[in-house]
């Protein structure tokens, strides 16, 4: 276990891997092309560590990011439950390779209802209920895949199993296991190149793109969402619209990790022009991509690019969609929670987190940047408050 799963905030973490190998904060602030003062504030954890800022360490000192995360949180887990079902399961299961042990299926009208309830529990902060499920489902949807008796029942079977694994991706990359979402992704990928449907590849490959952010590795990240846009072409339908919008705001997020401004303006334009012609949050193929999504886009953006006061005022402004799903709330607040924190305001910066913990209480308890804004509250008080202390102490730390 890391000394960061036992409460230790992700600045300290940074830098006893810094100091492991061997190189001085102004080494480490070139490789990352981030500044001295940023590094130095990090590590005496004045300032909360951005994703961006995580990534660029991680891959200047050549170690995972969840180690620095200190993910999985395994202590937390075994306390809020007994640990996470499910993913000893869909480690056999991926150790299996293309021998994977099928399970006799039910009809796949009844497999795409299992499949439906995993992604409303993990739309609706039910993650660790939704994981539980995953193993046997694949399982069964490998059988059905075996046991299809033509080309477009077999199709439909892989459309099943594509989708299946993308949620099983972002589940676990939800808890931290990085490495097991991206082995999901590559099922996923294969599944959908046999399913007959070039828009579930497209929604594959926009996956992707969100877990090579976890590694600074952004130009890959475009080359993924410009693939993921030819595979839409020009869009018409809802689902294209859809699915082009939600590649614009994966491109943006990358273009602001990589401080490309010109870049953040040209995806945002485009994706606000798609969202206006779909109207609300889309579901399809699981991109909730709407109006609401790209104004909370607009906060993080904000965020990621260096304008905290910005991010953190328009962000609280914010009146979100009644049909934005949970996980998104949540989300949300915990951005406008790091934006306050960075512009110095810890009280609003609380509220913020206290939203989002009502919107959806797992995901903001077991995410590495609400630890670390929690820390970064406590170091700047001189006495740790009630509600800092409450908090902190319902997310497993010491302050």
């Amino acid at each position: 276990m890391s000394v960061t799963a036992r409460g230790v905030p992700i600045g300290e973490q940074i830098a006893v891997a810094r100091k492991v190998a061997g190189v001085s904060q102004q080494v480490l602030a070139q490789r990352a092309n981030y500044s001295v003062s940023m590094v130095r504030a990090v590590e005496q954890g004045r300032e909360p560590a951005s994703a961006g800022f995580v990534a660029a360490v991680a891959k200047a000192l050549g170690v995972e990011p969840q180690e620095l995360y200190g993910q999985p949180y395994h202590r937390l887990l075994a306390e809020d439950g007994g640990g996470l079902t499910g993913v000893a399961e869909l480690q056999a299961l991926l150790a299996e390779g293309s021998h994977v042990d099928p399970v006799e299926p039910p009809a796949l009208e009844e497999l795409a209802v299992d499949l439906a309830a995993v992604a409303r529990d993990r739309h609706e902060d039910r993650a660790r209920r939704a994981l539980v499920k995953v193993p046997v489902l694949l399982r069964q949807l490998h059988g059905a895949v075996d046991s299809a008796d033509h080309g477009d029942e077999r199709e439909h079977a892989y459309r099943l199993l594509a989708r299946a694994y993308g949620n099983a991706a972002q589940l676990t990359y939800r808890f931290g296991w990085l490495v097991m979402a991206s082995t999901l992704l590559d099922r996923m990928e294969r599944a959908a190149a046999s399913s007959g449907q070039p828009l579930l590849i497209a929604h594959a490959i926009q996956q992707r793109a969100l877990l090579l952010l976890s590694h600074s590795a952004y130009a890959s990240g475009q080359r993924c969402v410009e693939r993921s846009l030819d595979l839409v072409g020009p869009p018409e339908r809802e689902a294209e619209l859809a699915l082009a919008g939600a590649a614009h705001l994966r491109g943006a997020t990358l273009a602001a990790r990589d401080r490309d401004a010109d870049r953040v303006a040209e995806h945002l334009e485009e994706a606000e022009r798609l969202a206006r012609l779909v109207g609300h949050e889309s579901a399809a193929y699981d991109t909730n991509f709407g109006p609401g999504n790209v104004m909370i886009h607009r906060v993080s953006v904000a965020l990621d690019v260096g304008d905290p006061g910005r991010a953190a005022q328009t962000g609280s402004r914010l009146r979100l969609p009644a049909d934005m799903k949970a996980t998104r709330v949540g989300r949300h607040w915990q951005d406008v929670a790091r934006a306050w924190t960075l512009a110095g305001d810890h009280p609003a910066a609380l509220k913020a987190l206290n939203r989002a913990r009502k919107a959806a209480p797992q995901q903001t308890r077991f995410h590495p940047h609400v630890h670390e804004t929690v820390h970064a509250i406590a170091a700047e008080q001189r006495r740790s408050s009630d509600g800092v202390a409450s908090f902190a102490g319902w997310l497993g730390l010491k302050t």
